[in-house]
């Protein structure tokens, strides 16, 4: 018979399970990935707010992604190490430390959503309607859209932590290798079905409202590149639109099969390995395929690097 604890704040959280062997190539290798997250993303950020040239809406709602990657790798990513190097007994977690850890997954998840949705609307309004993009993309108009972008992401996720955290606790034992909200009502002996519910009708209208606006703005900017003449108009869609359909295509791919792999336990191990890599692929790549593609940025980078290079010499 299964032995409760009922409502206990010390919560066991399984963590990967790594060979003794592999322990420590383990730990180097998400510590590099974690510190190239840290300094790539700051990196941008600090490249945006620097040079004058760069603030422009494109810019300054793509800094919203490197932010939230920042804030959702900085709460994950080190207690992961951290539970590397313990022993499976002592990986033991506080029960508030492990609601804001899954706030902070689940708005990383989220918010990575609602920020690509806001900047395919900027690409749409630039192509589109190149004439009135500046009447239209104000700085008052970023401001709306990042404030909507965060403030819907966090409606959505606080309910649905705030319909977990209602539940009384029964076990203590998160199997998974980090917390999330699946990870916290599955701790519960009480009836989850309004949790499910809304669980599913979270991801149905958010999958929905993402992958619709994707589809609306982009096949208008196809068929406003199919009847225009201007080879540098096509040039400038294809070059933006493709690096925001990788973006989105890799962050859509990996966060579908984390949710998928939670309804399979036998597959538990792979969804661990999945977890991680939604949020450090995306993380990893954000800056480099931003960074590579605009002109701007590698236009500061090049002068910044000349001018130090003229100082040494």
């Amino acid at each position: 018979m299964e032995n409760y604890t009922f409502n206990s704040y010390l919560l066991q959280i399984e963590g990967l399970n790594v060979e003794e062997a592999s322990m420590y190539p383990v730990f180097f290798l998400l510590l590099s990935v974690y510190l190239f997250i840290m300094i790539a993303n700051v990196g941008i950020v600090a490249l945006i707010i620097l040079d004058k040239s760069l603030h422009q809406p494109m810019y300054l709602l793509f800094c919203n992604l490197p932010f939230n990657d920042i804030l959702g790798n900085s709460v994950m990513l080190p207690r992961v190490l951290m539970d590397i190097l313990q022993p499976p007994a002592e990986r033991l977690i506080s029960y508030y430390e492990c609601v804001v850890q899954a706030f902070c997954s689940h708005m990383l998840g989220t918010t990575s959503h609602t920020v690509l949705m806001i900047m395919a609307f900027d690409r749409y309004v630039a192509i589109c309607n190149p004439l009135r993009y500046s009447a239209i993309m104000t700085n008052r108009m970023v401001v709306k859209l990042t404030i909507s972008a965060w403030g819907s992401a966090l409606v959505l996720v606080g309910i649905l932590l705030g319909l977990t955290i209602r539940l009384n606790r029964c076990r203590t034992f998160i199997a998974n290798t980090y917390c999330d909200n699946a990870s916290l009502f599955k701790l519960s002996c009480e009836n989850v079905v309004i949790n499910n519910i809304y669980g599913l009708t979270f991801t149905v209208v958010l999958l929905t409202a993402s992958i619709g606006s994707i589809i609306v703005t982009y096949t208008r900017i196809t068929v406003v590149c199919l009847t225009s003449k201007s080879k540098s108009l096509n040039s400038k869609a294809l070059k933006t639109c493709s690096t925001h359909l990788f973006v989105y295509m890799i962050m859509f791919v990996f966060g579908k099969m984390n949710i998928a792999l939670h309804r399979f336990p036998e597959y538990s191990e792979y969804r661990k390995v999945c977890l991680i890599l939604f949020h450090i692929v995306p993380g990893s790549l954000n800056p480099i395929i931003y960074g590579v593609q605009s002109k701007e940025m590698k236009r500061f980078l090049s002068k910044l690097f000349y001018s130090r290079k003229v100082l040494s010499s």
